[in-house]
């Protein structure tokens, strides 16, 4: 029987945080452009455009992660292609994340003062022109702190991305803990990963938050 050490397991788990740390990323990012488009038709003077967008929120708010990433996985074989868990899993989570910024960013622009779209306005510009150069530049400054804070939460959110076979550090836990029967120390170096990796954000979140606070005194 192959005795782990403690550097064996922890050595196997960084190699699974990568791919926590890269999914994270895609997600992010991913659900950082589908959000930014959402943003716009949710802000548009069309209701159809508002009326699908909230739609669009309240499904992926309304239902838990994981069904999303088994509905992704198993939809997507159902289509007639090869399914994979890193397809399914960053679909589902791009996805997942998307409904989120989009209402922190929708809320960030509504913090602007109504007089700022009316001055705009009153300069004749169009809806589109108003929105980029008049609110969604003060609306970012506002926006920076909860939108990098939300960055904690999908890097937790992957951790439920295991159950359909991707191997990140939840899943790699696992799979060290059914070969060492070690799993309290596993299962503490897995939080431990994850402490290491979402604690830095979470205190350049609150800074970022502190700053702008006080620049806007």
């Amino acid at each position: 029987m192959v005795e782990f050490t403690l550097w064996d397991i922890l050595r196997n788990l960084a190699l699974a945080a990568r791919w926590t740390v890269v999914l994270s990323l895609i997600a992010f990012l991913g659900g950082g452009v589908v959000g930014a488009a959402l943003l716009v038709l949710r802000l548009s003077p069309s209701r159809i455009g508002r009326a699908l967008v909230e739609g669009y929120v309240e499904l992926f708010q309304g239902t838990p992660l994981l069904v999303q990433l088994f509905l992704a996985y198993f939809g997507i074989a159902l289509l007639g292609l090869n399914t994979s868990a890193w397809t399914a899993a960053t679909l589902a989570l791009t996805l997942y994340t998307s409904a989120f910024l989009v209402e922190i960013w929708r809320g960030c622009v509504e913090a602007v003062p109504r007089g700022q779209w009316e001055a705009g306005t009153s300069l004749a510009l169009s809806f589109s022109e108003n929105l980029r150069y008049v609110v969604l530049p003060q609306a970012l400054t506002i926006a920076i702190a909860p939108t990098v804070g939300f960055l904690v939460q999908v890097i937790k959110g992957t951790a439920l991305a295991s159950v359909i076979g991707f191997v990140e550090l939840t899943k790699a836990g696992s799979m060290v803990t059914n070969a060492t029967f070690r799993p309290f120390v596993v299962y503490s170096c897995v939080g431990l990963f994850y402490f290491v990796l979402c604690y830095p954000i979470s205190l350049v979140a609150k800074n970022l938050e502190r700053k702008l606070h006080a620049a806007h005194r």
